[in-house]
This record gives C-alpha cells, sequence and structure tokens, in this order.
C-alpha cells in the first residue's frame, strides 16, 4: 500500500512538472541579442584544421564524383554522401593515419553501398591525384 502511495505522488509530481515546463508563453522563446555570452565557432577554421577541405561545387564537384565513380560506381548513388565521405577521408589522408585503405572502405559503404578495402585504395588514389585534399 505504502508502495503505490509513493508511485502516485511521484507520478503526480512528474506531472505538474512537465506541465509546468510546457509553456507557451513567448517568454519562454529564445530572443536573439546583439552580443551573445557564447563564442562563436569557425567551423570552415575548425575543419581547416582537422584537414577537411571546403564542400566542393560546380566542376570540381563533379571532377570528385566521377574519379569516386571510377572506384566504385555505387558510391555516387547518393552524390552528398559520397562527397562528406570524400571530405572526411581528406582528415585521415592528411593527418598520416594508418589504415588509411580500410578507413576509406568504412567511409564510404553506407545504405546498400559496400565499399571493399581495394576500392577504398582507389578512392584514397583519386583523392591524392585530384589534390581535392590539400588544405
Amino acid at each position: 500500500m505504502r508502495t503505490r502511495i509513493t508511485i502516485a505522488a511521484i507520478t503526480a509530481a512528474l506531472a505538474v512538472t512537465l506541465v509546468g515546463c510546457n509553456s507557451s508563453d513567448d517568454d519562454s522563446k529564445p530572443k536573439a541579442t546583439k552580443s551573445s555570452s557564447q563564442p562563436r565557432v569557425d567551423v570552415s577554421a575548425a575543419e581547416k584544421a582537422a584537414g577537411i577541405p571546403a564542400e566542393p561545387t560546380g566542376a570540381k564537384r563533379a571532377e570528385l564524383l566521377r574519379a569516386l565513380a571510377a572506384a566504385n560506381p555505387d558510391i555516387v548513388k547518393y552524390e552528398d554522401k559520397a562527397i562528406d565521405a570524400a571530405r572526411n577521408q581528406c582528415s585521415a589522408l592528411n593527418g598520416g593515419g594508418s589504415k588509411v585503405d580500410w578507413t576509406a572502405s568504412q567511409r564510404f559503404t553506407y545504405k546498400d553501398v559496400t565499399t571493399t578495402e581495394a576500392q577504398g585504395k582507389q578512392i584514397n588514389e583519386a583523392l591524392k591525384g585530384l589534390v581535392f585534399c590539400k588544405v
């Protein structure tokens, strides 16, 4: 009996707390201010420091997709994923990571696309040949 009362009391307290948190007042929404106490993070500088190049556009993007397709035609079915994987693979190549071919095979394996380590090696050679990873 005591357990039931305790559980009921806790449930009631949680319900009151949750109702109090769900306020529809305009004061509950954060307001934009000119000066923020949070420092802004320059994402492009952080990516550059990690060895990740800028996202390619236009002809550079098309050239990169063609080079990736030569290694494994399936990986470009999802172009944005392939571009992101290529950019991230540059961090391994620029950082002197070990097992970079295996890392590429893992990065370029997604959804219904499987990339082998041999194809990962071809991808790395393509990225180096295009000088895409030069930051």
